[in-house]
């Protein structure tokens, strides 16, 4: 009960501020929109795939989620500021109670964003000409449940050691990053070199990848990026959980 009560106040905080709606839904698909005009623009002698509606839907669905790490970054960091936390801390909540609290809601959040993006492709796509496999943009969003840990995992993070004002300009970073990163806006298996070598240290390359090699109906590599991503959400979320309980020790005292 402590848990629910806990997640319907955040997902009523969450939803009530404007801005989520904005940076969360509309400008993640207005990034669609324009990408996908690019493409449009582009001859196909370029064979620029990369702005294609199918490579940019499993692009902008990262780029969305990025978003998501922003807002429960500062829905933690709004708290602390408030004392709303350090009064629960009095309580009898425990921190899993606190975690699945701030978790849950933005899960559900995350998993909407999906729906809208992937159902927003299916649109842009029937009006460009490109079709989509619904069985493969199923299995594209099971994809993304490690991203959206990841993803919440940085949040907290970052909700937990910095406050209001600091915590969305790191989250920004991330933001930034994610999408270059990705290769989401540009061809960056095709660039080579570098800054792919870099990408792949990173999730979000493999987050992009294996969702975009699902929406085209294979399978291959997609084992290894998502075993890759995993194991980069299992550590972050890890550290999450390790930073909240010891900021949490720190406030009861």
């Amino acid at each position: 009960m402590r848990i629910k009560a806990f997640a319907s106040r955040n997902i009523k905080e969450l939803i009530r501020d404007p801005l989520s709606y904005i940076f969360c839904l509309g400008f993640p698909l207005v990034m669609l929109v324009v990408m996908t005009v690019i493409g449009q623009s582009i001859p196909d002698e370029a064979q620029m795939t990369v702005f294609s509606v199918q490579n940019q839907s499993a692009g902008t669905a990262v780029f969305g989620l990025a978003f998501v790490m922003l807002f429960s970054a500062l829905l933690i960091s709004k708290d602390r500021a408030s004392a709303l936390l350090s009064r629960l801390f009095a309580s009898p909540m425990k921190s899993v109670d606190f975690i699945l609290g701030y978790t849950l809601p933005l899960v559900i959040i995350a998993v909407a964003q999906l729906a809208v993006n992937f159902a927003s492709s299916l649109v842009i796509g029937a009006a460009t000409g490109e079709s989509f496999d619904i069985l493969n943009m199923l299995l594209s969003m099971l994809v993304h449940i490690t991203t959206i840990f990841l993803f919440i995992g940085f949040g907290i993070i970052f909700g937990s050691l910095f406050n209001e004002k600091s915590s969305p300009g790191i989250s920004s970073i991330i933001v930034s990053l994610a999408p270059i990163l990705g290769g989401v806006w540009m061809p960056i298996d095709t660039m080579g070199g570098v800054i792919l070598d870099v990408a792949k240290v990173f999730p979000f390359y493999h987050a992009v990848k294996a969702s975009r090699t699902v929406l085209a109906g294979s399978t291959d590599g997609v084992l290894q990026s998502v075993m890759y991503l995993s194991a980069w959400a299992a550590v972050i979320f890890a550290i999450s959980i390790f930073v909240f309980k010891a900021k949490m020790r720190s406030e009861k005292k």
